[in-house]
């Protein structure tokens, strides 16, 4: 049996945003940022012409998700290290680890994780396409789902939903 995939991966299709991984004993990486690349795999059900998808519409997709993280800082808003001290239209105040931060609101995109890491973020990555994408029409004529995140070429995390 043959399998027809699609792969996406363009230069264009990247985020580069800050975070701090949490560890389970409290403690926590500096802050620093990466060029996340990112990555789309589709394996289809039927190659057939009547069941073509364009190639556009998933780069759309990606590159929309993309964009909402891209130079952000990442915080992890269930993390059971993570305390919101205060958040106002124009600055977002928390303590991470017993660290204290306050940075421009605007500048910040809280993500319901318990952590910012090439995992949790290939995870909820895939998600948000999903959900973007439309899970309904992806069922109707794809298998299986995979996005990648690479922090550096090289190294990342994949997330994979099979229908």
């Amino acid at each position: 049996m043959t399998k027809i995939g699609i792969h996406i991966r363009k230069e264009n299709i990247k985020f580069s945003s800050a975070h701090m991984t949490v560890f389970p004993d409290g403690s926590k990486e500096a802050l620093h940022g990466h060029n996340y690349q990112v990555e789309l795999y589709v394996e289809l059900k039927d190659s057939s012409f009547k069941k073509m998808i364009s190639f556009s519409r998933f780069k759309d997709s990606l590159r929309k998700i993309a964009g909402k993280w891209d130079e952000k800082v990442l915080i992890p808003e269930h993390c059971p290290f993570l305390e919101l001290t205060s958040k106002s239209k124009k600055e977002v105040e928390f303590k991470l680890c017993k660290k204290r931060y306050v940075l421009p609101l605007d500048e910040v995109v809280l993500l319901p994780l318990e952590n910012i890491s090439s995992e949790t973020l290939a995870e909820h990555f895939l998600n948000e396409f999903m959900d973007d994408f439309g899970e309904k029409e992806l069922k109707k004529q794809v298998a299986i789902v995979t996005v990648k995140i690479e922090e550096s070429r090289g190294q990342g995390a994949s997330a994979t939903h099979a229908f």
